[in-house]
C-alpha cells in the first residue's frame, strides 16, 4: 500500500468514527464518500452550469460594497464618475471576490468533500484541473479591468491575489488557523475594497478617516468569517482546520464575533462623533441598537442560528459601513 492509499483509507476511517458521533445519516455519509473519491480524480470535467456556483455569488456582496463604501466617502460626484464605479464593483465582486472562491474551493476540495459534498468540485461536475483554468481566467480578466481603472489598482488587484493564495494555500495556508485567516479576508474583503474604492475615484492618497474606517471595518469582520465557519466545523475538525468554532466551542466563538463586530461599530460611531457628524451617528447608534437583541438569540442557539444572523444581523453590520461612509465626506 502506497502512503496515498494508506492516507486516503486513515481518512476515512477517521471520517466515519467523527460523522457517526456527530449522528451524520447514512446517506449523506455515503455522499461525503463519494465527494472524497471525486476531489481529486483525474483527468478534465468542465459543466458549463457549475462554473457560477463555483464562483459563489453569495460573497461577492461585501467587497462590492466596501468598494461602494470607499467611493461615497470621498464626497466626489457620483454620477461623473459613474464608469469607476461600475468597473470597480466588477473587479471587487464577480472577478476579484469569484476568483478568491474558486481558489478557495481547489486547495479546501477534501473539506468541501465533508462539509459541502454538493459543490461543484466534491459533487465532480469542475474537475481540480479545470477549476485552475477558470481562476486564472477571472484573475488575467480582472488585472485587465484594474488596469483600465489605473495602473496602481492593478497593483492592488495583484496584492489581492496574493492574499487570496495567502488565505488558502500552501505554505502559509493562512484559514488553518481562524485569529490570521479570518483577518486577511476581513482585510481583503472590506479594507482593501474600500481604500480601492477611495483612491479610484480620487487617484490620491485617502482620507485619514477614510483609511481609519477601512481598517475598523476590516477587523470587525473578522466576527463575520467566524459565523461563516459554522458550518464547517465536523470537516474542520476531521482535517485539523483551527477555526474559531473549532479553537474556542460554538457558544464562545458567538460571544467573539459578536463583540468585535460591536466594538468595530462603536469605534466607527466615535469617528462620526468627533467629525460632528451627529445625524450619521445617530443611525449608526441605531443600527447597532437593532443587532444586538439578533446576537443574544445567536448566542442562546449558535449552531442553529449562525446563518440566520449572517444572512440578517450582518446585512446591519454593512448597512452602518455605508451610514460612516457618508458621515465622513468632506
Amino acid at each position: 500500500m502506497n502512503g496515498r492509499n494508506a492516507g486516503n483509507t486513515e481518512l476515512k476511517q477517521n471520517l466515519q468514527a467523527q460523522l457517526l458521533s456527530s449522528g451524520v445519516g447514512a446517506a449523506r455519509e455515503k455522499a461525503i464518500q463519494r465527494a472524497l473519491d471525486n476531489v481529486n480524480k483525474p483527468g478534465f470535467k468542465l459543466e458549463p452550469s457549475a462554473i457560477l456556483p463555483l464562483m459563489k455569488p453569495v460573497t461577492w456582496f461585501p467587497p462590492m460594497w466596501a468598494f461602494a463604501c470607499g467611493v461615497v466617502s470621498t464626497g466626489e460626484d457620483i454620477a461623473s464618475n459613474w464608469s469607476i464605479l461600475l468597473r470597480g464593483v466588477i473587479l471587487a465582486g464577480p472577478l476579484m471576490c469569484a476568483m478568491s472562491q474558486t481558489m478557495n474551493d481547489y486547495f479546501d476540495r477534501e473539506v468541501d468533500a465533508i462539509n459541502e459534498p454538493d459543490r461543484p468540485i466534491p459533487a465532480g461536475k469542475i474537475s481540480k484541473q479545470a477549476s485552475w483554468i477558470i481562476t486564472f481566467t477571472l484573475i488575467m480578466t480582472g488585472f485587465l479591468v484594474a488596469w483600465s481603472i489605473h495602473p496602481y489598482v492593478m497593483a492592488i488587484a495583484f496584492v489581492g491575489v496574493l492574499m487570496s493564495h495567502a488565505y488558502s494555500g500552501p505554505p502559509i495556508r493562512a484559514k488553518k488557523n481562524g485569529w490570521f485567516g479570518n483577518l486577511i479576508v476581513g482585510l481583503a474583503y472590506e479594507g482593501v475594497a474600500w481604500l480601492t474604492g477611495s483612491f479610484a475615484i480620487t487617484q490620491g492618497v485617502p482620507s485619514s478617516e477614510s483609511i481609519a474606517l477601512a481598517i475598523i471595518f476590516s477587523i470587525g469582520a473578522h466576527g463575520i468569517m467566524t459565523l461563516n465557519d459554522f458550518k464547517s466545523v465536523v470537516g474542520d475538525n476531521i482535517r485539523k482546520v483551527a477555526s474559531i468554532p473549532v479553537q474556542l466551542g460554538e457558544k464562545k466563538a458567538a460571544i467573539l464575533a459578536s463583540v468585535i463586530m460591536d466594538v468595530a461599530q462603536l469605534v466607527a460611531i466615535g469617528i462620526l462623533l468627533a467629525k460632528s457628524a451627529y445625524l450619521m451617528s445617530g443611525i449608526a447608534i441605531l443600527l447597532l441598537a437593532f443587532q444586538l437583541p439578533m446576537q443574544k438569540t445567536l448566542i442562546d442557539d449558535p449552531k442553529e442560528k449562525a446563518v440566520w444572523y449572517n444572512a440578517f444581523g450582518t446585512l446591519l453590520y454593512v448597512l452602518s459601513m455605508m451610514v460612516c461612509a457618508i458621515g465622513i465626506r468632506p
